[in-house]
């Protein structure tokens, strides 16, 4: 890879970092850091999340209790202001990343069709 396309995506990353969509993401993870419980309750739903993320990828089977445990979990975090909103903020700037990928994948996928 040639040093300017190094170049590009060190830019590509330093707007990602001055975007609006960074910036709120950014003061939400702060915020609900700041509050203790609302720290807790994240990093539970997180763990839980990652437990069932790594359970799928390895193939083992998924109990009918950690589904409920899931479910709750995340009935909770939704019901949490702060919470709910740093998750909305997530998803919009997993969005962002998404297209940012599509694009630089374009030229790959016009040489061997869609990928």
């Amino acid at each position: 890879m040639s040093n300017n396309l190094y170049d590009v995506a060190y830019d590509l990353e330093k707007a990602l970092r001055e975007s609006e969509d960074f910036k709120t993401l950014k003061k939400l993870y702060d915020e609900v850091n700041a509050d203790e419980s609302a720290s807790k309750m994240f990093e539970n739903f997180r763990n839980i999340q990652l437990n069932l993320q790594q359970k799928q990828m390895t193939g083992e089977e998924i109990t009918e209790e950690e589904i409920n445990q899931a479910q709750k979990s995340v009935q909770l975090v939704q019901q949490h202001e702060k919470i709910s909103q740093l998750m909305a903020a997530e998803q919009r700037l997993s969005m962002v990343v998404t297209e940012l990928n599509k694009i630089i994948m374009k030229p790959l996928e016009e040489m061997y069709g869609s990928l």
